[in-house]
């Protein structure tokens, strides 16, 4: 029997486990590195959870939190859960009505806020709503009650005697969460996990890291996703050392500064880092600048599954050595596996990134899922690039008539919180989940996910378009970065285009073209006509249906705060269709082609 059945005897296994002085959590704050230890980590996680006890919680009560990542994230998250309450994590950055839509579905008691500037906007929120508690913050803030005030608290033998009782009325059916979806529409659903939903998925996705062991981990992405969190909780139950950052800004000097092995990332970051790259080859010149080109080509060839000839696999040593241990050095020098979710990764970033030395690992789920329904891993024929692996085990998953994903296991959520009308639309009676996710079985057993099922798209000629397998297609070119297909009931699909302005950039210098603003140069004809050329390369690989028959270029960045994406990064199409409606008209109110070079 295992010896962790619920997520809150993590912390007593690791102390079993890993004793002594071993670090397994860090975090830095104004340039001062702080490390814990499992027996920290197990007089914290009392504290919070005594403390609560005292101040009123009930087993049942719903506590919220918004936090950054950090070490006492955790320290809260046990102390809730063994105080028999339910955590309520919320994403920092959330609009005020939908956390106060938050607050008074789950019937919120209690409040952790991090910092001042998350206060200055949920205070106000907290201030009108019955909570049982002030807020409590993580950081100082003048009039609320501090953490370190929480850690001070003395525990009693009857404090510890409740702790105990309330732990083993806990089963590991019982609610450990629950988790907020944005969305990107309509008010955020609740979605109950158990401790079993959790426990289950975390245990199974040990087998990549006991394949291809690891000692320490970066997590910056958010905790209040189950993604992360699943991976925190697996980290600590494999003895793995984590180092949290909190500040986002600072990702790449903190990655340095950890050298981590192992860390999560979604497609957007991978991304991101490959144009960073690619800018920086771009401006190197003569054998330099030969030599990168010679590396990256070879890279995209390269398949884990098959590590070519020998005359190859020489090749890509010498490449590793020349060129690609200085990606590496960017990413602390021993990264080993990026574990990538969140969305579909474009395939030829996974092969280059495989190329160059680093184990790009892809998975797919969803919260509902607790989260993952299939992850790639290190077992023979355990990867194959293009899909997200083999379904986990203890999973099942068919594919329905219409194409869409639907799982069955332990992972599958207890149900939406006050929604059970909601519930039973995606749980059948025999308890098979629908994703709403499109996808097909390559070989026989990896999993391919193709696309969301409400984003497909019909067009006024009655052909189905997937957008997000041809945003993904599109986004091979260098010059772009972001991209929404549309087309539903018109005649053809179009694009609105977000450049890459850093390589937009660096192409302007080369080619003598002045770069004044992102506003001029998208009007620009030769950076219009370059961006035709690549769109129009593309096209020939596409069926005449799917191809992009006309695009407008734009200069806003998508991202969550500004809310054209949601908080797992996916497009909010319904969002931008309506920021960009004036344009997407255009685009179908007549044609204007554009000369080639």
């Amino acid at each position: 029997m295992p010896s962790v059945t619920r997520i809150f005897d993590l912390p007593g296994h690791m102390a079993k486990q890993f004793p002594g002085n071993r670090v397994l959590f860090s975090c830095t704050y104004d340039g001062v590195r702080y490390k814990y230890k499992a027996t920290d980590y197990i007089r914290r996680a009392n504290q919070v959870a005594a403390w609560l006890i005292n101040k009123g919680i009930r087993p049942g009560d719903n506590i919220a939190t918004v936090l950054l990542n950090k070490p006492e994230w955790n320290f809260i998250d046990m102390g809730i859960m063994m105080a028999g309450a339910v955590h309520v994590p919320i994403y920092p950055t959330i609009s005020l009505s939908h956390f106060r839509f938050i607050l008074k579905d789950a019937e919120v008691k209690l409040v952790f806020l991090d910092n001042s500037s998350i206060c200055s906007r949920m205070k106000p929120v907290c201030e009108k709503f019955p909570l049982n508690h002030p807020p409590v913050t993580i950081e100082r803030v003048d009039g609320l009650e501090h953490f370190t005030d929480i850690m001070n608290f003395q525990v009693s033998e009857a404090d510890l005697d409740e702790i105990y009782r309330r732990k083993r009325n806990i089963s590991e059916t019982d609610i450990a969460t629950i988790i907020y979806t944005s969305g990107t529409t309509g008010q955020p659903k609740g979605v109950m996990l158990t401790h079993r939903n959790i426990v289950s998925n975390f245990l199974a996705v040990t087998e990549i890291v006991r394949m291809h062991p690891v000692k320490n981990a970066a997590s910056f992405l958010p905790l209040c996703h189950i993604y992360e969190r699943m991976l925190n909780y697996m980290y600590q139950h494999e003895g793995i050392a984590i180092h949290y950052i909190h500040n986002i800004d600072k990702v790449r000097d903190e990655i340095k500064e950890c050298s981590p092995e192992i860390f999560t990332v979604v497609p957007r970051f991978m991304e991101k880092i490959f144009a960073a790259i690619m800018n920086r080859g771009l401006n190197l010149k003569g054998y330099r600048r030969l030599l990168f080109f010679w590396a990256l080509d070879l890279a995209k060839r390269f398949d884990p599954g098959d590590s070519g000839d020998i005359w190859y696999r020489r090749k890509i040593q010498i490449a590793r050595m020349l060129v690609f241990n200085k990606w590496r050095a960017a990413l602390g020098g021993k990264v080993k596996i990026i574990v990538s979710g969140g969305a579909r990764l474009n395939p030829r970033l996974t092969h280059i990134f495989w190329g160059a030395g680093i184990k790009v690992m892809e998975g797919y789920g969803l919260t509902e899922t607790s989260p993952v329904i299939a992850v790639s891993s290190f077992e023979k024929g355990g990867i194959k690039i293009g899909t997200v692996g083999r379904v986990l085990p203890g999973v099942v998953v068919k594919i329905a008539e219409d194409g869409e994903i639907l799982c069955r296991g332990p992972n599958v959520m207890a149900g939406y919180y006050n929604r059970p009308e909601r519930t039973q639309q995606v749980i059948d009676k025999d308890g098979w989940f629908y994703t709403g996710d499109i996808g097909r079985f390559v070989d026989g057993q990896y999993l391919q996910i193709t696309d969301r099922k409400k984003e497909i798209f019909k067009t006024s000629g009655g052909k189905y378009v997937a957008p997000q397998v041809l945003e993904n297609r599109f986004k091979d070119s260098p010059f772009i970065e972001q991209i929404m297909v549309v087309g539903e009931h018109r005649k053809h699909p179009a694009a609105v285009i977000v450049p890459a302005f850093d390589h937009l950039r660096s192409w302007c210098e080369v080619k003598g073209i002045e770069f004044t603003s992102y506003e001029d140069i998208i009007t620009n004809p030769r950076v219009v006509n370059r961006i035709q050329e690549d769109v129009t390369l593309i096209n020939h690989d596409l069926d005449k249906t799917e191809q992009i028959k006309k695009f407008e270029l734009v200069t806003d960045e998508w991202t969550v705060e500004t809310g054209e994406l949601s908080h797992t990064l996916k497009l909010r199409r319904d969002y931008l269709q309506k920021k960009y409606a004036a344009r997407i008209d255009k685009m179908y109110s007549h044609h204007t082609e554009v000369p080639l070079d």
